[in-house]
């Protein structure tokens, strides 16, 4: 598939921002829809069902972590959030709202070019999975059920964000295998910074966690100790 059958909208408030954007991802061969406002990007994506939405949180007329969460109620399309916050908790926030990545600014061409690329490349490989109707994960009493993004330890629903999940999913979609925190984070939000495999083992607590294992005692994840984890092998 051609960059050119890739459509990405940006919705910044800020005009040099947006061009500079824009003809970064142009000169890449993908094809740009700019907004300025919520509505306006709300309204081009209803209308144009891009690819990707790059999104800048500080809009004027509303909150950009809105808009996360507005596109997550009727899409998986995935978002890279741009942004000028740099506090964790606000990244953090973002991450858990849906956002599949968090570009600070400013960024390098070559750095928001890279994430974009792996970030599309992410989004593909699910939708091919997800092409595969009734999916469906099972080890021990742990079930996913990949169409409705479902989980459920000993019949009881585990309420999972949207990270959590998508950590799940990989693991399970490599059931047996150890796989290296790298190439989860790689999978997870499209490349490693610094506090990368603090932000896995947090996740990865809190998952645990919802699926009722103790400290030292996991039934389903195992941590490979200073490699990474292994989804217990399924059915």
């Amino acid at each position: 598939m051609g960059n050119n059958k890739y459509r990405i909208l940006i919705v910044e408030d800020e005009p040099n921002i947006c061009d500079f954007v824009g003809t970064i991802l142009e000169t890449n061969g993908y094809q740009v829809m700019e907004a300025a406002t919520y509505d306006q990007g709300m309204t081009m994506f209803a209308s144009h069902n891009p690819d990707l939405v790059i999104l800048d949180l500080g809009l004027p007329d509303r909150d950009g972590m809105d808009m996360i969460e507005e596109i997550r109620t009727r899409s998986a399309t995935p978002i890279i959030v741009l942004s000028a916050r740099l506090a964790e908790e606000d990244k953090v926030k973002a991450l858990d709202a849906g956002a599949n990545d968090y570009v600070s600014k400013p960024f390098g061409t070559a750095e928001l070019v890279a994430r974009v690329r792996a970030t599309l490349r992410n989004a593909r490989h699910r939708a091919f999975d997800d092409d595969v109707p009734g999916r469906i994960f099972r080890a021990k009493d742990l079930l996913i059920d990949y169409d409705k993004r479902y989980v459920s330890v000993a019949g009881k629903a585990v309420k999972l964000t949207q990270t959590e999940y998508n950590i799940v999913a990989f693991l399970a979609d490599h059931s047996g295998k150890v796989m290296t925190y790298s190439s989860i984070i790689k999978a997870i939000w499209g490349v490693e910074d610094n506090g990368s495999i603090k932000r896995l083992q947090v996740n990865m607590a809190n998952i645990r966690k919802k699926f009722g294992s103790r400290p030292g005692k996991s039934r389903y994840i195992l941590n490979e100790l200073g490699v990474g984890y292994r989804m217990i092998n399924g059915e």
